[in-house]
Formats: structure tokens, sequence, C-alpha cells
């Protein structure tokens, strides 16, 4: 049996970056946005605690976001979980499970906000994440797959977890 309930809510700029090639802060109109690259896969990592009311089923993210610029072309975006153990994971080294991606069109309008859903099933999609432990998030945009034709950059405003 699944929830259906809102298991998460992330803002563009709780997002952290790693080391390297990540998705970077902005505004546009005062809304804030994390913009991700056409030329250069960029991530941001998402911090969360998978809460009580989970009932075990798969998840959805809903991801909103807008193009800089562009009016037509996809954007592809990849997401990933790392579960945390207490006591047995070693936080020094990531360990997150195989990425499941999808692909987004631009809104026809610049400025417009596009919803693009990644789902994962139950078990390892979501690196075998249990109620009460804390989790890493991955958020990518793979720009370089062949099925990102959109220019400039894709503009992230949030993030929404849900149980399917």
């Amino acid at each position: 049996m699944t929830s259906g309930d809102t298991l998460a809510v992330f803002t563009a700029w709780d997002g952290m970056p790693p080391v390297s090639n990540y998705g970077t802060v902005d505004t546009r109109n005062v809304h804030r946005v994390a913009d991700f690259d056409a030329a250069t896969d960029e991530t941001l990592l998402y911090e969360g605690v998978l809460p009580r009311n989970y009932a075990g089923g798969g998840v959805t993210l809903r991801m909103g976001w807008m193009a800089s610029s562009a009016t037509s072309g996809n954007c592809v975006w990849n997401a990933s979980f790392e579960r945390h153990q207490d006591e047995t994971d070693d936080l020094d080294s990531d360990t997150f499970a195989s990425a499941q991606a999808a692909t987004g069109a631009a809104p026809a309008t610049s400025g417009m906000v596009q919803y693009t859903d990644i789902t994962f099933t139950n078990g390892a999609q979501m690196d075998s994440l249990a109620v009460g432990e804390s989790y890493r998030l991955k958020i990518t945009r793979n720009a370089a797959s062949g099925s990102d034709t959109m220019t400039g950059d894709a503009e992230l405003l949030r993030l929404e977890l849900r149980e399917t």
C-alpha cells in the first residue's frame, strides 16, 4: 500500500554543491533557482530523512524547472539516492544507487515552469532507504546525453518527493 503523501520538499537553494561541476545559485525575477549548464553535466545534492509516514512504496521525484532562454529542445535529468545507515556507512565515500532518468521538453515560453517526474521503485533504485534513515539525493542535468538538446541553462526551482 502506498500513502501518496509528500515526503520531502526542497527549494533550489537547499542544494549543496559537490567538489566540481555543480549547479550554481541564481535568481530569476527574485525567484531562487539553480542553473544547470547545457554543455557540462552539473550536479547538486539534497539531504533529507525519510519520514515516518512513508508506507514502503516507490517514490516519485517531481522537478519544477524553467529554461533560461530556450523555447524548444529537451532537458535530461538524472537522480539517485544514497542511503546513510548510522554506524555502518562511511560518509567519506559516495555510495549512490544507479541513477534514474527522465526527459522534459522546454516550455514554449521562456519563464514558464515545466514539471518532469522521475520514478523510483522501492528497494535498489532507492538504495534500500528505510523509514527514519537519512539520505542524499543527487540531481544532475545530463548535458552529455544525446537526448539533451535544449540550449542554455535549465533553472531548477523546486523538488517534491512523494510516495507513489
